[in-house]
């Protein structure tokens, strides 16, 4: 393996969010008693999205729509496209149900924005630039990937997902996630460089530290999961390292093809490798409530999350390197 990936996996193993994901998993390996309130998680995870949005809004100022809009189109149609390749892999090698193949095929093409955030971090720590825009690649790839989904349990003969095709809709594009990011980016965009100056005291100076609490939350959460991870199956398990450097390798080979900087190919990369376990679930509940959530919770929030924001970062730069991006 190339030392310099090496090393840079051993920096972001030792950086500040990954070692408290690691400190929540602790505390739930050792049978701890520490727990967060659900309304302190619910609370982080607005501000998150909120923060991220709004940031991504005002770069959107900043750059402007006509240097936007089509790295921000292939990021949507990147989005509704891996669902289409991880289901029928999910149906005829791995042999799941209709159902199921598409439940976890929509949390595969939907995104995490607490790994897109930990990549945002990783970028800074590694002096690597980005496209500050780029957070409107993580809010136009949440919904259309669910949309997707459903339509193949639809197809598979899912009654779940022809009866309630109008409530997933529904849900995936007003849902708290897509709400909060698309509003962010909106009141970014609109209030400008102005409105980033105001709200620096509490968008960005608290940011770390709010990331760092829900990392903590999101370790002891994938801790639990564990367990599960004997019922999914090797095939399952082999799939939630692998999809994701392969989407991850689509998204970065896609973002060079715009023109995006190695840090933007880097991170479209990861929107593409990572699996949703906060918009996905919630909708998918609703639209297919007879498929399994210990595969497709399982898979993405105890397999592929802790894969992502601990090798999988790094390796995702280096393969953005390899396909060609640049510094802006």
């Amino acid at each position: 393996m190339n030392p310099d990936l090496l090393q840079a996996i051993q920096t972001n193993l030792l950086s500040p969010a990954v070692l408290f994901f690691l400190l929540g998993v602790t505390a739930t390996l050792l049978k701890s008693d520490l727990k967060f309130p659900e309304s302190l998680y619910i609370t982080l995870t607005i501000y998150l999205l909120l923060a991220i949005g709004f940031k991504g809004g005002v770069a959107i100022h900043s750059a402007g729509l006509a240097k936007v809009w089509l790295p921000a189109v292939v990021s949507m149609a990147l989005g509704a496209m891996i669902p289409l390749w991880v289901y029928p892999v999910l149906r005829h090698l791995g042999r799941f149900p209709p159902v199921d193949a598409a439940a976890i095929s929509a949390h595969y093409g939907s995104v995490s924005a607490v790994t897109f955030i930990a990549a945002v971090n990783y970028l800074k720590e590694s002096s690597i630039s980005h496209e500050d825009y780029a957070a409107a690649f993580l809010a136009v790839m949440e919904a259309p990937a669910i949309l997707v989904g459903v339509l193949l349990a639809k197809l598979g003969g899912t009654s779940g997902g022809d009866r309630k095709l109008g409530i997933v809709i529904h849900e995936a594009v007003v849902g708290r996630s897509i709400l909060l990011l698309v509003g962010g980016l909106f009141a970014g965009w609109a209030s400008g460089p102005k409105g980033a100056e105001v709200t620096a005291g509490f968008f960005i100076a608290p940011f770390q530290g709010v990331l760092a609490l829900f990392l903590l939350e999101m370790g002891m959460v994938a801790a639990r999961r564990f367990q599960d991870l004997k019922k999914v199956g090797v095939f399952l398990i082999a799939f939630g390292v692998l999809a994701p450097l392969i989407n991850g390798t689509l998204g970065c080979w896609l973002g060079s093809l715009v023109g995006l900087s190695l840090g933007g190919c880097m991170l479209l990369g990861v929107l593409a490798a990572s699996a949703s376990y906060i918009a996905a679930p919630a909708a998918i509940r609703l639209s297919l409530p007879e498929a399994n959530p210990t595969l497709y919770l399982t898979s993405a929030l105890a397999i592929t999350f802790p894969f992502n924001i601990t090798l999988g970062l790094p390796i995702y730069l280096e393969i953005a390197l390899y396909l060609g991006g640049s510094q802006p």
